[in-house]
């Protein structure tokens, strides 16, 4: 732990009225960001934090369990991502996509002592992925009626870089998410798929992307238009997806909504550091004829 750390595990002096919280943001974050890394329970993740400092010969006290149950309620700004800091070099490629997070309760506990089936809760995670960098830029969880083009605006709102091109799949087809997109940058390219029974417009405009799509696919074909536009490349989103769901898992065990966000938000940016500290680099081989 570096020394800055240490010196803001507790929590400053308030100069209002009103009790004083004993650790800080830090300490709190820290402790929720192990627990969820290695699938432990708030006390489970108690005791390993108690046991790694004493390791580590430090003489600091943990939150307990109650304390990260009422913390973890509390909305936080979302972390900069590794990398922020560093010069752009232009325009970013934004991937878009959404996966289906189930709500574990009381229920699902009755489902697994005695077997009863129980009706299920989700909660739907939306991500923007940064297709060249691989980082998760933006994040937001809705409930599961939330359709996935009415967060679209909401994700842009966290990109305060210009996009270059944004891809999704034929689950953002449509004008709202075309109107997000260049309302953000003008001279985005928007890549999506239009539905199979799309019809291009008789209208005299050239900037309509979405007519463009449908007519290069009447003339070409669907997979020459993916190839065209690099549609491919969305596959990273759906990476990321499965990283999040094997590393972080695909069940939420909070109650709160509040709770539930902050635990998405600390799993985004864990895949984060994890990209930070390494990264895979892959090279198409070519195999050589004898």
């Amino acid at each position: 732990m570096t020394p800055e750390a240490l010196s803001s595990w507790q929590a400053p002096k308030r100069t209002t009225r009103g009790g004083k919280p004993r650790y800080s943001d830090l300490a709190i974050e820290t402790a929720l960001t192990l627990g969820l890394v290695f699938g432990l329970r708030l006390r489970q993740t108690e005791g390993f934090m108690t046991c790694v400092l004493k390791l580590i010969g430090l003489d600091l006290a943990v939150p307990g369990h109650t304390t990260l149950s009422r913390r973890a309620s509390k909305p936080r700004a979302p972390n900069k991502c590794p990398g922020d800091d560093a010069p752009e070099s232009g325009p970013v490629h934004v991937l878009a996509d959404s996966t289906g997070l189930q709500v574990y309760g009381a229920g699902h506990w009755l489902e697994e002592k005695h077997g009863d089936k129980s009706r299920r809760d989700w909660r739907k995670l939306h991500l923007a992925l940064d297709a060249d960098s691989g980082d998760i830029i933006a994040r937001v969880m809705t409930d599961q009626d939330a359709g996935d083009a009415s967060q679209v605006e909401p994700l842009l709102e966290q990109i305060d870089t210009p996009i270059g091109q944004f891809t999704a799949d034929g689950a953002y087809d449509g004008e709202p998410t075309y109107d997000a997109v260049t309302n953000h940058s003008a001279d985005a390219t928007v890549i999506i798929p239009p539905r199979a029974n799309a019809v291009e417009r008789q209208q005299d405009d050239p900037s309509r992307q979405r007519d463009r799509h449908i007519a290069e696919i009447n003339a070409n074909g669907r997979m020459k238009w993916q190839a065209a536009t690099r549609y491919g490349k969305r596959a990273l989103v759906e990476t990321a997806i499965g990283r999040y769901k094997s590393i972080i898992g695909g069940r939420l065990r909070a109650r709160s909504f509040d709770a539930q966000q902050t635990k998405v938000a600390l799993g985004c940016d864990v895949l984060n550091r994890m990209l930070a500290c390494a990264r895979p680099k892959s090279v198409r081989c070519k195999t050589v004829p004898a």
